[in-house]
């Protein structure tokens, strides 16, 4: 039987269905093999926190040796700079309308705070939103290297540093997503070259305006392990603290490294080549497509075939055996982060299924 339907079968009287379930010992020992990675390459870990929200597991990944956290939003670094966490990256081109400019410079007055910037308007509007102490902000420039996602060329960042200097903030280094690694096995390494080459590029540029590039800061899950560099100085992987079936299939983590599944229950089978769970989009997202499947049971070949709001449809392959009505199934995501979006609490055990905790998370709905 597979490891994550024993844990499943020992907790399946104890929870409700869909839910998410994380293998803390699993967990953990992802956080530790990625900060164990960084330390013997001399990197920084800043995990993105987007992936879990949760700040009981953000505590778990500085406890181990993280460097600080990378927020996606305004709200997020919120939620953790007022649960203690000091040192924030805003690795998003935040644009400070509406309440965002006074939201940055309170927490610019609570945390060391970085935020990053890709264009002079944003660099522009971020010195008139600290209201005369730019010098308070750190700015991070963003660099495409061909994920084509946000981030200018890199020939470009030294103007930008420049142009953020000449305002009064602080320019501080350099990031880069390769994003483009997610297309397929062989595009990791690819990816990781690209994102290498940008950077060299653009800590190059910043030295002819004058400026040292302290921060080199490099993502991600699928890409890290090919981050060579040696002008990269920190990395912010996020998926690998619970890893999903896009990683698993991309040769990113193995099936064993799997920490987070959704616990589904099978309602209904009047049709021999599938069963229905439920557990729909409001639970898994729509990450996928009817080719590869919505998620899958782990360790079996069924897939999640379709999905409705509230209906999977999984879908049985010759040769798999037919689960029963009221079977609780461990279903692994596509893609881990929009999961976490869906749900109030993880349902926290171990590979056993002994140990019960809830954890919140506690940055669920903050998206600005």
């Amino acid at each position: 039987m597979n490891r994550l339907q024993r844990a499943l079968d020992a907790l399946s009287e104890r929870i409700d269905t869909p839910a998410p379930i994380v293998l803390a010992d699993v967990m953990q020992n992802n956080i530790e093999r990625m900060q164990d990675f960084a330390d013997q390459r001399g990197l920084g870990v800043r995990p993105h926190v987007k992936t879990h929200k949760c700040v009981e597991i953000g505590r778990r990944q500085v406890a181990a040796g993280a460097a600080g956290i990378t927020a996606g939003n305004v709200g997020e670094a919120e939620v953790f700079a007022a649960a203690g966490f000091e040192d924030i990256f805003l690795a998003y081109p935040v644009w400070p309308s509406g309440t965002k400019g006074a939201r940055i410079r309170r927490l610019a007055e609570s945390a060391r705070l970085r935020v990053g910037v890709d264009n002079v308007a944003a660099i522009e509007a971020l010195a008139d939103a600290m209201e005369g102490e730019p010098d308070r902000l750190e700015v991070v420039i963003e660099v495409d290297c061909g994920a084509r996602r946000s981030g200018a060329p890199p020939e470009f960042a030294g103007d930008l540093a420049l142009a953020a200097r000449r305002r009064g903030l602080v320019p501080v280094g350099v990031f880069t997503y390769p994003g483009h690694g997610s297309s397929g096995p062989d595009a990791r390494v690819r990816a990781a070259r690209d994102q290498d080459a940008a950077l060299v590029t653009a800590v190059r540029c910043l030295a002819a305006a004058g400026i040292t590039a302290q921060v080199v800061s490099a993502g991600s899950t699928p890409t890290v392990e090919f981050t060579t560099s040696s002008v990269i100085t920190e990395i912010r992987p996020g998926e690998y603290v619970f890893c999903d079936l896009n990683n698993t299939r991309l040769g990113a983590c193995t099936d064993d490294q799997v920490a987070l599944f959704v616990a589904a229950t099978v309602v209904s089978d009047w049709f021999p080549d599938q069963v229905i769970v439920d557990t729909g989009t409001k639970a898994l997202s729509r990450e996928g497509s009817p080719e590869r499947g919505y998620g899958g049971v782990a360790g079996t070949k069924a897939v999640l075939a379709k999905l409705n709001e509230y209906h999977g449809f999984l879908a049985l392959p010759g040769g798999e055996s037919r689960p029963t009505i009221g079977a609780v199934l461990p279903v692994v995501p596509n893609h881990v982060c929009p999961v976490i979006l869906n749900f109030e609490e993880l349902i926290v055990t171990d590979s056993t299924g002994t140990s019960l905790e809830r954890w919140p998370v506690d940055a669920r709905g903050f998206l600005s």
